[in-house]
């Protein structure tokens, strides 16, 4: 692939920061005490924020570079009603029915309460629930999601329904799946304006801002916590960690049970709209069935394409990383090929070794991460979840609060020696389940 793909003026940065870009306009000097510090920007440590400061409680975050520069305004935006993780019966067995139940439960609840924080706060961020369509890349990935929906169906959702290959039209015309799965409640929104949005409450509420400050160190004795950052030192009676896939070695214990992974989107120019929604019906979100996941939308003015997934596992520049995606993208809508792309990028999501999220409590310090790819709404949810734990407003335990967290022997938190030998097997494997098909 040439640079012909790349329109002049090309960017390496979020297409989503056209609208919001991250800045320190909010930051505030470094106070010599607090009542929570919380250490990351993004949706986790900005929503325990917002509880916590509605609540009236002292609240300064601390953030490395500009608020909200992580994930949380390079992500693809898109939302669903229906937790990504394990089945019932896999939970069941490994928790118990009681556990398995809250854990559904709560899962089920974060697109209800991202609803309620934007509708609340009055955010603007074209908050829209048009749909999701999950195509299989083979005739085993169908048979995969028809099991899929006979569990779906026993649980009692509705809003859904299965598309064999005759009847894809109806949701994409893109014919390169051997049928999927739409779903009616799926969503998305504009990841930063979202993040913006839940940024301005933060400071309506009082809470402290103070980005450019690296933290560098934690103590506790036993009563306050001692946290050395790059600008001084600030004592706190709680700390919360929301660092997610920006884990570093200041909290190895965290470190240890992220998987950080880079995930790669690119912007296409302006198409016209009628295009656009023929790519995807009512102007749906998509994702599909490989490994390797792709995953695409609309953009929130219906002009754009914005196509996303792992586009390697290596570190790799945005524009080799940019012309993968592309050719991936048209493989899947051929009719695109020569148009060009304005915008591409990269942001970490931090995976777990058990596929689901995380909240707890490790050496007196709160955290929520492991977001598997659904941070928008999970670690919206979770964040405000701790700070609800810290004002002692809980009815019962979150599902994801202290569950087991597991990691590997000898893993640092490190997986640059293991991800491309994984991706290479995962990738093979997508490719041969589609050419045997």
């Amino acid at each position: 692939m040439s640079d012909a793909i790349f329109s002049p003026g090309f960017k390496t940065t979020p297409y989503w920061w056209e609208a919001a870009k991250p800045n320190d306009d909010a930051s505030t000097e470094l106070p010599s005490e607090t009542d929570v510090a919380i250490v990351g920007s993004g949706y986790s440590g900005l929503s325990a924020a917002l509880e916590l400061g509605r609540a009236g409680t002292d609240v300064t975050v601390l953030e490395q570079h500009e608020i909200g520069w992580g994930a949380s305004s390079r992500n693809g935006g898109m939302l669903s009603t229906e937790p990504k993780f394990a089945s019932p019966s896999a939970l069941e067995r490994r928790f118990g029915s009681e556990q398995a139940a809250r854990i559904l439960e709560d899962g089920r609840a974060t697109f209800a309460n991202l609803q309620e924080v934007v509708e609340r706060e009055g955010i603007e961020c074209y908050l829209q629930q048009n749909g999701r369509f999950v195509g299989a890349h083979s005739p085993g990935a169908y048979k995969v999601l028809e099991q899929k929906a006979r569990e779906l169906e026993q649980e009692g959702k509705t809003g859904f329904e299965l598309l064999p290959r005759e009847r894809v039209n109806e949701a994409t015309e893109s014919t390169y799946y051997y049928g999927g799965l739409r779903d009616e409640d799926g969503g998305c929104l504009h990841p930063a304006l979202y993040h913006k949005g839940v940024l301005d409450a933060c400071l309506r509420y009082g809470v402290r801002l103070c980005s450019r400050t690296r933290v560098e160190g934690i103590a506790h004795d036993g009563e306050t916590f001692t946290v050395a950052t790059s600008r001084g030192v600030v004592r706190a009676r709680e700390v919360v960690i929301g660092t997610n896939g920006y884990t570093t070695s200041v909290t190895p214990w965290h470190r240890r049970r992220l998987i950080p992974l880079g995930s790669y989107i690119i912007a296409t120019e302006e198409l016209p709209e009628e295009r656009v929604e023929s790519m995807f019906r009512n102007f749906c979100t998509m994702s599909n069935t490989q490994r390797i996941l792709f995953y695409y939308r609309p953009s929130p003015d219906h002009r754009r394409v914005v196509f996303g997934g792992r586009a390697s596992f290596r570190e790799t520049s945005v524009e080799a990383s940019s012309t993968r995606l592309y050719d991936y993208l048209c493989a899947v809508f051929p009719n695109l090929r020569g148009v060009s792309i304005t915008h591409g990028w990269q942001g970490n999501v931090a995976f777990t070794f058990d596929h689901l999220p995380h909240m707890g409590m490790h050496e007196g310090m709160h955290y929520c991460m492991g977001c598997n790819g659904s941070g928008v709404q999970m670690m919206s949810f979770l964040g405000r979840q701790i700070a609800l734990k810290i004002l002692g407003k809980t009815n019962r335990p979150c599902g994801f609060d202290g569950l087991p967290f597991p990691t590997r022997p000898f893993y640092d938190g490190n997986p640059a020696w293991f991800l491309p030998i994984l991706g290479n097997y995962y990738r093979l494997r997508d490719q041969l389940e589609r050419a045997l098909a």
